[in-house]
């Protein structure tokens, strides 16, 4: 039932980044503007983020999940009706209730491990990330069926694939709120972790305090997903720029979406066998080497897209091993809340990311955006250098005792 309702969330994704960013450009007339579509978006998740996760530790996550996507299904009707009364704010409220979409296909994938046994919770997790490839992949290439759909419905320009989204979002509401019985994290929480855990849970924010291993996780999330956000926002203004069509366009977003989805289960199976902090500087070193390419190689086509391709696979490696440290950093009571804080920084770091890249498109251009994100992909690496450090350490220490 989570892989269904992911494939349907998923239809959503493309349009919402790239027809989004796009529109906006339009109905604001200005480019600079165009990252605001990314930003509210990512803002929209990151508000939603924690009351969603509290409302999952109360009634479940069929009911969280399900919310959530009805309030997706919602802003998809309100950015419609936004390009049809040209006026950019209900744009950007229409794009932040969509965010909410966003929200629930990240909390999916925590309710895979719910009930998921220790040694395969980065590949329970993976495999959920993965469905939502078929969905983010198909929806940008429905730019073009979504314009026939669109004027046949006599809905304005540029906003026919909103109209899919729709649809997609409540038949995704649908499948959470008939399909997910027994509810996995009831059942979780029910059976508890450990015989001694204690009955009231934590918030988030207390957590991030004291857990060291929770706040290196969800640093990690939230910068990998700012580094992603804020190159993949501003690569349709870029590519149109330069005299791509739509239908380009939505081909070289569909290419990164696949990168980003499509081989989370061999980075899930790779964090389980080898550990989690091998797969993060993996997934780094694709992050760092889209950005050197983007920053060298602007002015190609063919360059950019293998540009975006990496920037999706290193955003894969770095969430799917950050979100299971995440997910088994504290015991299952705890889970909600530090799922719900993570969820919301790494929507927060990505709203930032896409409201920085816009003027940052505009005053140093597609190369000097890729330059300047590397300064976040080198924030992770020295942190996670030196939790290495300390691991081998302790091994060694424990090794000579």
């Amino acid at each position: 039932m989570l892989v269904g309702g992911q494939i349907l969330g998923g239809i959503g994704m493309g349009a919402t980044l790239s027809l989004g960013s796009l529109l906006a450009a339009q109905l604001s007339g200005s480019p600079a503007w165009a990252g605001t579509a990314a930003t509210m978006s990512t803002l929209g998740a990151a508000l939603a983020a924690i009351p969603l996760a509290r409302l999952a530790r109360a009634r479940g996550r069929r009911v969280s999940l399900s919310t959530g996507a009805f309030i997706a299904g919602a802003g998809a009707v309100i950015a419609i009706s936004s390009a049809a009364l040209a006026i950019f704010p209900l744009l950007l409220l229409g794009l932040m209730l969509l965010g909410s979409g966003s929200a629930v296909n990240l909390q999916a994938r925590f309710a895979a491990t719910d009930l998921a046994r220790p040694g395969s919770r980065a590949r329970d997790l993976s495999v959920v990330v993965w469905s939502t490839t078929i969905g983010a992949v198909l929806g940008p290439n429905l730019f073009g069926p979504g314009e026939t759909a669109g004027a046949a419905l006599g809905l304005p320009p540029m906003t026919g694939a909103f109209a899919f989204s729709v649809a997609a979002q409540l038949a995704a509401a649908a499948v959470y709120l008939a399909g997910l019985r027994p509810d996995p994290l009831l059942e979780a929480l029910k059976s508890g972790d450990r015989p001694g855990e204690t009955t009231v849970p934590q918030s988030g924010l207390r957590i991030l305090r004291s857990n060291a291993r929770a706040r290196y996780a969800v640093v990690v999330v939230a910068l990998s997903h700012a580094t992603m956000v804020a190159l993949m926002s501003m690569t349709p203004i870029h590519l149109r720029e330069h005299g791509a069509s739509l239908t380009i366009v939505g081909f070289t977003i569909s290419l990164h979406i696949s990168g980003m989805y499509a081989l989370s289960p061999v980075f899930g199976w790779l964090a389980d066998k080898t550990g989690r902090l091998p797969v993060v500087l993996m997934g780094q070193g694709m992050l760092l080497t889209s950005l050197l390419i983007a920053g060298f190689a602007a002015d190609s086509r063919t360059t950019v897209t293998v540009s975006l391709i990496l920037l999706g696979l290193g955003w894969s490696a770095s969430v799917v091993a950050g979100s299971a440290m995440v997910a088994e950093s504290v015991s299952g009571q705890d889970r909600p809340a530090i799922q719900g804080v993570s969820d919301l920084g790494m929507n927060a770091a990505g709203a930032l990311g896409g409201a920085l890249a816009g003027p940052v498109l505009a005053a140093a251009g597609y190369s000097g955006l890729g330059f300047l994100a590397i300064a976040l992909v080198a924030v992770v690496i020295g942190w996670t250098a030196i939790r290495a450090w300390g691991k081998a350490e302790e091994h060694a220490a424990a090794h000579q005792g």
